[in-house]
């Protein structure tokens, strides 16, 4: 690939608007990742600021040795590979099963290999692609309509469980836990529409306009989308360093400064919050462990509190050092899924987790991200992410909280309700509970 780059002055538009016109330029190609940082400060940064399309078909990979598949492409180092890996990925790695509805069907784990990426800067753009069709490509997306921000409205959305049958749920949980099968457990709950016609690309700026996070993306997999406002980071790799950085913990913004200074030290000191964001901890330490260097994993930091547009958020950082005989992929299979969407111990909590929900995760819960020629990558954990399948008009969103034994049902419907508040403010959508 030939590397072209651009200083702003040199472009006949700014570059917010070059980064429109190019998100919708790329939204006409069958695949297209968009990979946003929203320039928030963040400890190791967010996303590269990144855009990728492809003309072609995704690698296939969504096999049973899916990761065996997925190790192949990486030693024959693409210049970059966009995609997911599927929370029911799972499956591949333990003696487990996933039955329940699934209204969107991603594919299981899907990468591309782009014929074109784009990174924006702040006073620059550097394009990748083949250099005889750099040209065509810039022409292309100048004369591309620039889109704008616009969610649908008249909106129904339902719940796949309702409010009692919620509580009922978290009562089993905490039952399970004092049985001494699980001593924490997150679970989520689905929100969907159907019979939904929308413009995906549109409703995502929107998104994002409301809750920018430093992990944002937007993914167009032919007739399946991605609309992503994700504050949650799964893992990076650099070099051998790898980072993963979990949330347990999570208050709303206030509505002056001093209440929101209030509320920031409120979870700062939450018992309960501290000690789910401790659990999770420990397993991602463990889960690194697997691959890491002995006495490399570290919690770089425990407990930070960090500020987004919709709430505060308790995030920790744990670092270690990748062993010279394992890869990427070795790094994925012993932290995947996130423990902070799972619960400790993990594999009892996936258990119950496939026992107690309605609805097939699928994507939500997994990792959206990129994987560079050197092997270094970035994921998020998908959270606070609309999907919608257009070939059967199905618009869903999946929100959950970590039910410990000392949760209180009804405190942790309404946490669940404060995180899809940003989505269901975009929607403008209310809700018909069963």
């Amino acid at each position: 690939m030939v590397k072209l780059e651009i200083q702003e002055e040199k472009l006949p538009i700014s570059i917010e608007e070059f980064r429109l016109k190019a998100l919708a330029w790329a939204d006409t190609h069958p695949l297209a990742a968009y990979y946003n940082p929203n320039y928030i400060p963040y400890p190791h940064d967010g996303f590269d600021h990144l855009l990728a399309v492809s003309s072609g078909k995704p690698l296939r990979l969504n096999l049973e040795d899916a990761y065996d598949r997925l190790r192949q492409q990486l030693v024959a180092q693409h210049p970059l590979l966009c995609g997911y890996l599927g929370y029911d990925l799972k499956n591949q790695t333990e003696d487990l099963i996933s039955k329940n509805h699934d209204g969107i069907d991603f594919p299981l784990l899907t990468f591309f290999v782009p014929e074109a990426f784009i990174y924006f800067n702040t006073s620059s753009i550097t394009i990748y692609s083949s250099e005889k069709k750099n040209s065509l490509f810039l022409s292309s997306i100048f004369e591309t309509p620039t889109p704008a921000a616009h969610a649908p409205t008249g909106i129904k959305l339902q719940q796949r469980v309702s409010k009692d049958r919620y509580i009922e749920q978290v009562e089993r949980v905490r039952q399970r836990i004092l049985e001494g099968d699980v001593y924490e457990l997150n679970f989520c709950m689905e929100f969907y529409a159907e019979q939904v016609q929308l413009q995906p690309l549109p409703l995502y700026l929107s998104l994002n306009q409301t809750s920018p996070t430093p992990f944002s993306g937007y993914l167009k997999l032919y007739d399946r989308y991605l609309m992503c406002a994700s504050p949650e980071r799964f893992l990076k790799k650099e070099g051998p360093k790898l980072i993963s950085q979990p949330i347990k913990g999570t208050i709303r913004r206030g509505s002056t400064p001093e209440e929101d200074h209030m509320l920031q030290h409120q979870l700062r000191h939450d018992e309960k919050e501290l000690a789910e964001n401790m659990m999770i901890v420990d397993l991602v330490r463990n889960d690194l462990s697997r691959s890491c260097e002995t006495g490399t994993v570290q919690v770089e930091e425990m407990f930070g509190i960090y500020g987004f547009k919709q709430v505060w958020q308790m995030i920790s950082t744990v670092v270690g050092e990748l062993k010279p005989e394992h890869d990427l992929v070795d790094a994925l299979v012993g932290a995947f899924p996130m423990g902070s969407m799972t619960g400790a111990p993990k594999i009892s909590a996936m258990h119950i987790i496939e026992e107690l929900e309605d609805t097939k995760r699928g994507l939500y819960s997994g990792a959206f991200g990129y994987i560079k020629a050197s092997g270094d990558c970035d994921f998020n954990v998908v959270i606070r992410s609309m999907q919608y399948n257009a070939s059967n008009e199905y618009l869903s969103f999946m929100v959950g909280s970590a039910i410990t034994y000392d949760s209180n049902p009804e405190l942790e419907y309404e946490e669940c309700l404060l995180k899809a508040k940003a989505m269901l403010d975009v929607l403008g959508a209310r809700v018909g509970d069963k």
